[in-house]
């Protein structure tokens, strides 16, 4: 029997993952998990990428150690950060992460309003100082070095293929997360790459899931006992991508239904099979991501866990509880009904996060919590709330309302999150699986060695 290979690389942990398909069904098991982190240094911040490297070469080593019939590997990551790489194959510096104070308030800076709605008819994706298009336009401000020197840009999951098997290439749903994709086309946009003075040079070729990127260069076979024979397979390379795929929709299901990825960040949305780039879509904030078989995700990038796991650390580090069952049982006995925007800019950035939380609320003519559990039912239902609004907006959008709604990812576990959506949104709520990313992307490689 085959053994696939999965490492899902997450903002805050690494997973390297053992799975098999069996009668159509994956089972998966978990080899390693390790911590990931950001990291200021300076003026920036950074992922330690030569940590993350190592981390899953342990990680491979241990799957090589445990299972001898492993055929493939595939990777998946976070979108829009991306690693610089010199003609012969350096590093130049860590990647930066897309938190990162520079990026604020760039789209407004890049382009006019009018040349906002022009460029979202091309690129279909939702206007963020986060993505990979404004770290660019951010770079060639501060007149870079390293951006002089580079001859190949490669998000996060390319990049670590890149350093397994030498080969350059970009995963098509990753790549989207850039706002540098012609959605139509589903290749770079050089015009829009050239009116942005970016080096055009940089762009590697797009390829589709599924594809066989390249072999374990030797020195990695050497290193992690893995065959030399061992294939790496681009698996719909964003993490989001992966876990759509994985979405266990009934037949006839899709069509009726969204999907919300569940995580430090929430992903609201359905797959279609066209990009749908108009100005209502535009205006209610919808992307147009890559989905597996050139299909696309219609979605929104909403704030997600993020807040709950900012407030985790802040009471952590004052002393406080913070396991899930206590702070999830203090905010079912809460009775707390402030409400905020959970995309609210002020929230993007980590560090006094229930600080802002209180002045948001106050701000907004709500009296401020008084417990731990004030503000994590504050938090959960304004998510729920968020939610709404955006199944709301895909209804509107698509034409008939939304019947069902699945939830996917480590969030669905949130029982009481789930519990306060279904109320929110008057719709079935159907969570899992939990480990939808590593699914999707097991599945994938099993189909490309089917191929």
């Amino acid at each position: 029997m085959s053994t696939y290979i999965a490492v899902d690389f997450g903002g805050g942990s690494g997973r390297v993952i053992a799975g098999w398909v069996k009668e159509g069904k994956v089972e998966i098991e978990e080899v390693y998990r390790f911590a990931n982190r950001q990291v200021r240094i300076g003026n920036h911040l950074y992922w330690d990428f030569p940590m993350l490297f190592d981390e899953m070469l342990k990680g491979l080593k241990m799957s090589a150690s445990r299972f001898s019939d492993i055929v493939s590997v595939g990777i998946d990551s976070w979108g829009v950060d991306y690693g610089l790489i010199d003609a012969a194959g350096n590093l130049l510096e860590n990647p930066r992460c897309y938190r990162d104070d520079a990026n604020v308030g760039l789209p407004e800076r890049t382009f006019t309003d009018e040349e906002i709605k022009a460029h979202y008819a091309e690129a279909g994706i939702q206007i963020l100082p986060i993505n990979t298009i404004y770290q660019l336009v951010v770079r060639r401000d501060e007149n870079s070095s390293i951006l002089a020197a580079a001859d190949r840009l490669l998000f996060m999951s390319d990049l670590f293929i890149y350093y397994l098997t030498g080969v350059a290439l970009t995963d098509y749903c990753i790549a989207t997360t850039s706002e540098l994709i012609d959605a139509r086309s589903k290749d770079w946009n050089f015009n829009l790459i050239n009116s942005l003075r970016l080096p055009q040079d940089i762009f590697s070729e797009i390829v589709m899931p599924g594809t066989v990127r390249g072999s374990l260069l030797p020195y990695i076979a050497d290193a992690t006992g893995l065959p030399k024979t061992v294939k790496v397979i681009s698996v719909g390379s964003h993490d989001t991508a992966c876990a759509a795929y994985a979405v266990p929709f009934r037949d006839g299901e899709e069509c009726d239904s969204a999907f919300l990825s569940s995580g430090t960040w929430s992903l609201l949305g359905i797959v279609t099979d066209e990009p749908i780039l108009t100005e209502p879509v535009r205006l209610a904030g919808f992307s147009n991501e890559g989905a597996v078989g050139g299909k696309i995700k219609l979605l929104q990038n909403i704030t997600g866990l993020w807040l709950l796991q900012n407030l985790m650390k802040e009471w952590e580090s004052r002393g406080l509880r913070v396991d899930y069952p206590y702070l999830l049982g203090e905010a079912e006995k809460s009775e707390f009904d402030g409400i905020i925007d959970v995309d609210d800019p002020m929230f993007v950035t980590s560090g006094g996060m229930e600080e802002k939380i209180i002045f948001y609320l106050l701000d907004h003519s709500y009296v401020a919590p008084v417990s731990q559990g004030d503000v994590v039912r504050c938090v959960l239902r304004s998510l729920a709330e968020r939610y709404r609004k955006g199944i709301h907006q895909l209804g509107i959008l698509r034409g008939k309302p939304i019947k069902n709604l699945h939830i996917i990812g480590g969030g669905c576990k949130n029982t009481l999150l789930n519990r306060y959506t279904e109320e929110a949104t008057g719709i079935k709520v159907i969570p899992g699986p939990v480990e939808a990313t590593a699914i999707g992307n097991i599945l994938i490689q099993a189909q490309a060695e089917k191929s």
